[in-house]
Parts: structure tokens; C-alpha cells; sequence
């Protein structure tokens, strides 16, 4: 939902409808959108909370996710006391008692991850937030919070895509594996560039992707999505787009299946270079 946004309620159902319609379930949205868009910050919150208000019951058939820690011009903030006041207006611009995966937005280097364990686990104990997740934390932030919370951690949430390879290479989904973490893959089209790809890295990558995705009848997002699904840490593409039909279109990924070799040869297309 980073680019979730604008006035027009019908428009911003439609999109919400698109994906539940195909059984995407898990809305990942975030305090700091809207800047992005030339809105204000928490601007795509409280869209999603005039949808709720309008239509309660969306909130039962979905998993909501928020992030936060993320402070404009700070920029980052998980002091105790913010991560507190960070969870509270969200809950207040959603309209909602609770937050079903809260995540730290990005990591804030100059707060011990033993105080932001103890005011994650505080909103947790009060029934604010349901589970607890990173985003953009690398393997030794990831495991020095671990270390300081009682509960376990329910998610990561990296850049993954076959042209953003550094979760497969430095560690990270084999912690996700270690740790049983669902990890979350944000831009999983390289923001973009996959759809319209402007060098030779992202040209060879789309055309291994197009010549697997011709072979089961989809599109090239639709294989992207699924060659990042494949990982046996199971990762979900968090979807970006807000065109309702290319939502609906994301569902071709499960047409899809991948042996190794056909695999590897976009791991090696996005490498750039044949395997050791």
C-alpha cells in the first residue's frame, strides 16, 4: 500500500476488492506513506481507515500490517517511547483496536533493540498489535532483537526481487529458514525496473523471466512472483501496483512452477555471470 492514495473512497475499495477477490489476504501498509505521494505522513493509513469506516467488515477478511520508526527528518526513531506513540496513531488513523503485524520500518542504530523489544512487547501484552516484524534489518540486527524478546519474531521484511539478490546472498532467508520467519518481499518487480527494463542486467533478467512465463501463459510479473515464491523460505511478494486488473493478474503466479534449472538460469541472468 505505498502507493495507496488519493480522495476518491471507490476507487481506493476497488483496489482492496481486486486483491481479497483472488485470496490476497495480507495488506501491508505503513505511517510514512504519503510523502511519497505528495500527501501528508500517514496519509495512506488514514485512507485504509475512511475505507474501514465505510465497510467494516473489510477488516475481518484481511491480515493488517503496519509499519513505523520511520520519523521525517529524524529519520530513524525506536526509542520506547516512540515505537508507543508510533503504534497509537496508527490505530487511531486506521480506526482499528489492533494491528495485526506491527514492523519496524528501518533500523534505528541508536536504540539498544533490548528497549524496543520491551515497548514492542508492551503493545503486544495490550493487545495493539498481534505479532511483531522488521523491515529492511539486517541478519545481526535481526537476531540482536530476537535475543531481547520474549516472543518470537513473525517476520522480515527485505528488498527481494530477481534483480535485488541480497536476502538470497547474505544471509537473511537462510535466517528466516533458522528462525521459521515469514518473510515479506518488498518491490519484488525492482521497483519497476522489471516491467521496463533500461539496462543489459535488468534486459537479460526480463527475458529469462519471459521465456519461463510464455510456457504457462502469464506475464513477466506474474513469473516474477513466482520465481521469488519458489525460495524454500516461502517469501511473499508484497504487490505494488494500484491497478485493480494487474492485482487480479498476480494470481497467474501460482500457474507457475519452476525447476532448478530453469530457476538458476534467472539467478544467473540477474547475476550476470555463470555460477562457481
Amino acid at each position: 500500500m505505498w502507493r495507496f492514495a488519493g480522495d476518491d473512497l471507490r476507487a481506493a475499495r476497488a483496489k482492496i476488492d481486486a486483491a481479497l477477490d483472488i485470496g490476497i489476504t495480507l495488506f501491508d501498509t505503513a505511517d510514512i506513506y504519503g510523502p511519497d505521494n505528495g500527501e501528508p505522513f500517514g496519509a495512506a493509513e488514514a485512507l485504509l481507515g475512511r475505507v474501514f469506516a465505510e465497510e467494516p467488515a473489510l477488516r475481518r477478511r484481511m491480515v493488517l500490517a503496519s509499519k513505523g520508526g520511520i520519523s521525517m527528518g529524524v529519520p530513524y526513531d525506536s526509542s520506547a517511547a516512540y515505537i508507543a506513540q508510533a503504534i497509537d496513531a496508527s490505530l487511531m488513523r486506521l480506526g482499528v483496536e489492533r494491528i495485526d503485524l506491527w514492523q519496524i520500518h528501518r533500523p534505528d542504530i541508536l536504540t539498544h533493540p533490548q528497549e524496543a523489544a520491551r515497548a514492542l512487547e508492551t503493545a503486544l501484552a495490550a493487545g495493539k498489535i498481534g505479532a511483531i516484524g522488521v523491515s529492511n534489518y539486517t541478519v545481526p540486527q535481526t537476531q540482536a532483537l530476537s535475543a531481547f524478546l520474549d516472543v518470537p519474531l513473525a517476520s522480515i521484511q527485505p528488498e527481494l526481487s530477481p534483480l535485488a539478490l541480497g536476502p538470497v546472498e547474505d544471509g537473511t532467508l537462510d535466517m528466516a529458514m533458522q528462525q521459521e520467519l515469514t518473510v515479506l518481499a518488498w518491490s519484488p518487480l525492482g521497483q519497476g525496473r522489471l516491467g521496463n527494463p533500461t539496462d543489459d542486467r535488468s534486459r537479460a533478467v526480463a527475458a529469462a523471466l519471459d521465456a519461463h512465463a510464455a510456457k504457462y501463459g502469464v506475464s513477466r510479473s506474474a513469473a516474477a512472483y513466482s520465481w521469488i515464491m519458489a525460495h524454500p523460505a516461502r517469501p511473499i511478494p508484497i504487490v505494488g501496483t494500484q491497478t485493480p486488473a494487474r492485482i487480479r493478474e498476480a494470481a497467474d503466479a501460482f500457474k507457475v512452477e519452476w525447476t532448478r534449472q530453469d530457476w538458476y538460469a534467472v539467478l544467473i541472468a540477474a547475476r550476470g555471470e555463470p555460477l562457481p
